[in-house]
């Protein structure tokens, strides 16, 4: 079994996971940052870049799935696309594909109940989103058998999103959230990869989608306020809706969706330094700054804070025997130990 973004913070996972089935791992991954954390693990490691051509091609020679779980937040929708297509290009003889899309495609997302019916039709919404609808387009449309994957909220220890994010904000002053607060789908990264598990054994599987979601439903400041128990700092600070949009002002019109300026030296210096130093030499830094103030949401993450999702994992449940466990305190309560 052979997968990408390897090194990551899902895909490290998955590789533990796998190994723990008694798999046999080929991790692919672009440098050898964290190679020795894999291999310690028990899987093959091979690096090579993700573009088309033959080493590629000798990487996922033979394998029988295929899980692709490589997206470099730091790079551009484009970019990510281009590895996508040379992936799948390269994956003409592997069994299945178990590919990492997100919830975020669907057209009502973060409003009301999803389900795998729901439309994904529209051009709005970032490149991030775009990638996610292309990639899940060309899968529907190739021939070999896949299972699209759309979690939630994905969270854990090395999140940098989500959780480590969450910590951040905390030590530094708090976090601001609309009053009242909307529902956070979390789904704990061990469901996520319970859920890629399920997938690469299920039998006859043809090319087919699955909304991943969490045992629970939490309110976003009962997210935030466990991080903060969690860690013994940091407060959770709501306000009126009306108060923060008007703080925000208007949607600007045109703004680049590429990644930012300073997201392109992260993935500078994470290239050089690797994933895992990079992001603690960045959490030791936050650790020893003096608190900023309360985050504020900026307009997408308002939007995100407010809303009530219901998303529905009817048909992962029926189809894979998806079943999460991982509750948020049982979460933290293991991210406590590990302090």
């Amino acid at each position: 079994m052979a997968v990408t973004g390897a090194s990551g913070f899902i895909g490290a996972r998955l590789v533990a996971g796998l190994v723990t089935a008694g798999a046999r791992v080929t991790a692919l991954v672009r440098n050898r940052h964290g190679a020795a954390a894999l291999q310690a693990l028990g899987a093959k490691v091979v690096v090579v870049p993700l573009v088309a051509g033959p080493g590629l091609q000798a990487a996922l020679a033979g394998q029988a799935v295929l899980f692709h779980f490589a997206y470099d937040m730091r790079a551009s929708g484009a970019d990510n696309l281009a590895a996508f297509d040379a992936v799948v290009g390269a994956a003409k003889g592997v069994g299945r594909i178990i590919h990492a899309s997100s919830v975020v495609v669907y057209d009502d997302w973060p409003n009301g109940r999803l389900t795998e019916s729901h439309p994904i039709s529209t051009a709005s919404g970032g490149s991030y989103r775009q990638a996610k609808m292309a990639m899940e387009g060309r899968l529907l449309a190739q021939t070999i058998p896949a299972a699209i994957l759309q979690p939630t909220i994905v969270w854990g220890k090395g999140s940098a999103l989500w959780t480590e994010a969450a910590f951040a904000a905390l030590r530094g002053g708090g976090v601001v959230l609309p009053d009242p607060p909307g529902l956070c789908p979390a789904l704990h990264v061990d469901d996520l990869v319970q859920a890629a598990l399920l997938a690469a054994m299920v039998p006859d599987l043809g090319r087919e989608r699955f909304l991943i979601d969490g045992p629970e439903r939490v309110t976003w400041a009962e997210f935030y306020q466990a991080h903060a128990d969690c860690i013994g700092t940091g407060q959770v600070i709501l306000r009126p809706m009306a108060e923060l949009a008007t703080r925000l002002g208007p949607v600007a019109a045109g703004q680049p969706q590429g990644p930012s300026t300073a997201a392109k030296v992260s993935a500078g210096l994470r290239r050089l330094v690797g994933n895992r130093r990079f992001e603690a030499a960045v959490a030791a830094a936050k650790g020893l700054r003096r608190s900023t103030g309360p985050t504020y949401p900026d307009h997408s993450h308002l939007t995100l804070y407010a809303a009530r999702p219901e998303v529905a994992t009817d048909c992962a449940r029926a189809r894979l025997g998806f079943a999460p466990t991982v509750t948020l305190a049982a979460g933290l309560a293991a991210i406590a130990a590990q302090f």
